[in-house]
């Protein structure tokens, strides 16, 4: 594991590098993302370079890290919607390439298929993850098995709590979302993690610095053999020495 603490804006440009580096050394990459306020930045540097010239998306197959049960793709609050706002919308992808998990249509039968079409584009090649205020990567909440593939998975009352700022009223924050499970995490090639803010310094201090436990998901990320944090002096400030 790398841990890399610098400013937010040169934590966004050096993680940017990494997916610049990645697709032009392979075009047809398959990307994980994620979704929420900590990757808006480092899109943004994505846009911008795919419109300068530097980088193509024409052949790059996503998958996003999960989806809110109960929400449609046009749904303003659901993350097929924010994807498309933020990043699918502004360069050149394959609609048809980009997958985020079906909100509506929520079995543990479509679950499972997700996994299977990660494994038919041929695996993860680098995946983008955020960390909860309580250590969860994805929706894998603090207790999930670390043997978990795409599932359902119930949502804490704290990341309810914490996603309410994005929704009319704390009541409107679904109670479900189909997330990612840390085995399929964990299958990915190269991993990216990116927290910034004083409100992640427990999580991240926890994950690298704690005993790698199912009660601080993101733990696990010591175990896999190539993953980057990318952390601000603010949610480092556990870790800094």
């Amino acid at each position: 594991m790398q841990i890399i603490i610098d400013s937010t804006a040169k934590c966004v440009n050096q993680a940017a590098e990494h997916f610049y580096a990645l697709l032009r050394r392979k075009p047809d990459a398959v990307l994980g993302l994620a979704t929420g306020s900590t990757p808006e930045a480092l899109y943004g540097r994505l846009i911008a370079q795919y419109e300068a010239g530097y980088i193509s998306f024409r052949q790059v197959t996503t998958f996003n890290l999960d989806e809110y049960v109960g929400l449609a793709g046009d749904h303003p609050q659901s993350y097929r919607h924010f994807m498309q706002e933020k990043l699918f919308d502004h360069v050149d992808i394959d609609p048809k390439r980009t997958h985020v998990p079906d909100g509506l249509h929520t079995t543990p039968e479509n679950a499972a298929d997700y996994d299977k079409m990660i494994g038919a584009a041929g695996g993860i090649d680098l995946l983008l993850l955020g960390i909860g205020a309580n250590g969860h990567i994805g929706f894998n909440e603090p207790g999930s098995s670390f043997d978990t593939l795409t599932h359902i998975a119930d949502l804490d009352e704290s990341t309810r709590q914490a996603n309410a700022r994005f929704f009319a009223s704390p009541e409107e924050v679904p109670a479900q979302a189909v997330t990612m499970g840390i085995h399929t995490i964990m299958q990915a090639r190269s991993i990216i993690l990116m927290a910034f803010g004083a409100n992640k310094a427990q999580a991240v201090a926890a994950a690298v610095t704690g005993p790698v436990s199912s009660d601080v998901p993101a733990s696990v990320l010591r175990l896999h053999p190539d993953v980057t944090i990318y952390a601000d002096d603010e949610a480092a400030a556990g870790i800094k020495v």
